[in-house]
């Protein structure tokens, strides 16, 4: 494992049901190329060696002898090879015969874990070749020339690396208690599945369904691998399904109803989901049942140690997503209505406890404005209350160009709210004079006057009007401290304070294209508000707080003064999300920003160095702006909310993180 990553492999060989050594060779030939690819640990699918469809054939000696020998075979096969390979076949206890996994590594027999649940329902009648671990009585037998122990109990695996795997076979993560919840509870990174579900119609999404949940409910990484063409199509079909899910998400699958053996491959981020489990506290509880329990029962979890092998040149292959704020197709739709209505109830509720029936927002003609109107209509429209109660106001000043003027003043129209417009230019200049400041020295004196200004005149607006002021603020800035405090920093409510600014691109933008395809035909040609929304997301991200250009265009550029946004939000969401290390979190953004997703721009590793210092030092050091935030409502895994996801000094060091810098 390096910077907290393990590859692993699903594979699915075509069989020959009863022909060991054609099934071998074929278990032999995936290994080899999973090998080659740096896997760490491949996963066949239950009983791969004889094939699952043998049926009374399992009753048959010279089959069972035949497996064994497999194993020998296997075991000869990986000596010089670097990989934990996991076989399903039938294995002899006493007087029972087990379905089991073995595990296999540079001609060890490492362990063999017995299968627990046996379906004996419908198409499956196993529980009349096989007995359930349940049956077994601890012993040490002698199997492929090794002597193993053979337990009812759960087993871990720990690679030298100290990853720790389960194993569970088919119908095990079927049952209403799967071994894997005790399996990760005790430890368990990564789980394992051998199995050998037949497809039916519908069967497939449930099955997803499946295995997703458990990785989810259990924090781990979830391999499954599932018999395939060549298993016997007497009276079922087998599809050969193979999926990797880490957490939940579904990393990689391979394809369905293959005619030849297939391998899916992918690594997976072991620290991530070790850093989800440290802060869950449901899980650290279910932990601590798990061991009273066992304390109780007198219960062990046997750990079996894998041998060491050669550590590889590291490169991350895995597919990095460079805007993980951003839900991805098929979903989007989905999750941005979602985040509109949470962003809506929010402030339905803020303003139904107050019993105000108006609202004031300064409308800039920028995006974080923009979502803030577009959520107050929304929830003037969900309350019944009339539009004429949304009070835009734009406040033109020194740094006001002419299309961002423009288009708060056309989208206020469009929407039917009430327009007021209020030049903050007179009152600034007094302010200037006032406290003896040159206004023709553009510093962070005269910028910030302006955001103050502004944000008394809506202050103001509320007492007068009786409304609520609604912050349009987004959590990006609240990272940078991309805020005049006591400025477009304070609000009553604050709709925008835990969506990033490459979220907030993305919902303007879904919003225009609901609208545009809700244009009547006789307004086809005209200007809507649907072309505003798209010119608004195309304008450069500014204040607005200097002069413009002399061609009249926006000269502050926010992204050329703090770094692209794109890459903050990256930074901001495995920062805060996983805790990864500054070392860790430039190894993902150089793989998500290597050009190869059109979505975004391509950053070298220097440029993401330079633009993460940047982000580091300005988190560290504006925490106090974030200390004292309005109230605004949560809508995604990543808030910075002072009361709830993130609670830091505002006078932490940054030192040791600019250090691995």
């Amino acid at each position: 494992m390096q910077h907290g990553f393990i590859k692993v492999a699903a594979a699915v060989p075509t069989v020959k049901v009863g022909d060991v050594e054609y099934n071998v060779q074929q278990i032999e030939s995936l290994i080899a190329q999973a090998e080659g690819k740096g896997v760490e640990v491949i996963v066949f699918p239950e009983l791969s060696v004889t094939g699952y469809t043998c049926q009374d054939l399992f009753a048959q000696s010279t089959l069972l002898d035949a497996a064994e020998s497999a194993v020998l075979t296997l075991m000869d096969f990986t000596r010089q090879l670097d990989i934990i390979s996991i076989v399903g076949l039938p294995v002899i206890a006493g007087d029972l015969l087990l379905n089991c996994a073995a595990v296999i590594q540079r001609g060890q027999l490492l362990g063999i874990v017995p299968k627990t649940y046996l379906p004996n329902y419908s198409e499956f009648y196993e529980k009349r070749w096989f007995a359930s671990a349940q049956d077994l009585r601890p012993m040490e037998i002698r199997f492929a020339g090794s002597s193993v122990q053979l337990t009812p109990e759960a087993q871990l695996f720990r690679t030298c690396d100290d990853v720790l795997f389960g194993i569970e076979v088919c119908e095990d993560v079927w049952a209403p208690t799967p071994p894997s919840n005790k399996l990760a509870l005790a430890g368990a990174d990564i789980i394992f599945n051998l199995s050998a579900s037949d497809e039916l119609v519908g069967k497939h999404a449930y099955l997803k369904s499946l295995l997703s949940q458990q990785s989810a409910r259990t924090i781990t990484a979830y391999v499954y691998s599932a018999s395939g063409f060549g298993e016997s199509t007497q009276d079922v079909v087998f599809g050969g399904n193979a999926f990797i899910y880490e957490n939940g998400s579904l990393l990689a699958e391979g394809e369905r109803f293959s005619l030849t053996g297939q391998m899916v491959v992918e690594q997976i981020d072991v620290e991530r989901m070790r850093h989800e489990r440290r802060t869950n506290s449901t899980y650290v509880n279910a932990l601590r049942n798990l061991k009273y329990n066992m304390e109780a029962s007198g219960q062990q979890i046997r750990i079996n140690n894998c041998r060491s092998y050669t550590p590889r040149d590291f490169q991350l292959e895995r597919t990095i997503n460079p805007l993980p704020f951003v839900p991805s197709e098929p979903s989007m739709a989905q999750s941005c209505d979602d985040i509109l209505s949470i962003q809506t109830m929010g402030l339905a509720k803020r303003l139904v406890h107050t019993g105000s029936r108006r609202i004031i927002i300064g409308i800039s003609g920028g995006l974080d404005s923009t979502l803030a109107l577009l959520v107050g209509v929304s929830t003037f429209d969900k309350l019944g209350y009339d539009r004429k109660d949304i009070i835009g106001v734009t406040m033109p000043g020194f740094g006001t160009t002419d299309r961002t003027y423009q288009n708060a003043l056309a989208l206020m129209q469009s929407l039917g709210i009430t327009i007021r417009e209020i030049n903050i230019g007179k009152a600034v200049l007094q302010h200037f004079e006032d406290i003896g400041h040159d206004a023709a020295v553009h510093d962070v004196t005269y910028e910030n006057a302006q955001a103050r200004e502004r944000t008394q005149i809506l202050m103001d607006l509320s007492n007068q009007l009786g409304g609520l002021v609604v912050g349009t603020g987004d959590l990006s800035e609240l990272a940078l401290g991309w805020a005049t405090y006591n400025g477009d920093h304070m609000s009553m409510y604050g709709v925008n304070a835990s969506v990033p600014k490459t979220l907030i691109r993305y919902l303007v933008r879904y919003v225009a294209r609901k609208m545009r395809s809700a244009v009547p035909a006789e307004e086809e040609g005209k200007r809507t508000a649907s072309d505003i929304l798209l010119d608004i997301v195309d304008t450069p991200i500014s204040p607005e707080l200097t002069p413009a250009d002399e061609n009249g265009q926006i000269k502050q550029k926010t992204e050329d003064l703090v770094g692209p946004y794109e890459l903050h939000d990256f930074f901001l969401y495995h920062f805060l999300r996983f805790g990864f290390t500054p070392e860790k979190i430039i190894l993902l953004a150089c793989k998500a920003f290597d050009g190869h997703d059109s979505r975004t721009s391509r950053y070298d590793e220097e440029t993401i160095r330079k633009w993460l210092t940047t982000f580091l030092r300005r988190f560290f050091s504006q925490q106090f702006k974030r200390s004292c935030l309005p109230d605004g409502p949560k809508v995604g895994s990543v808030s910075l909310s002072p009361r709830g996801d993130w609670r830091m000094p505002s006078d932490a060091s940054s030192a040791i993180w600019l250090k691995q810098l």
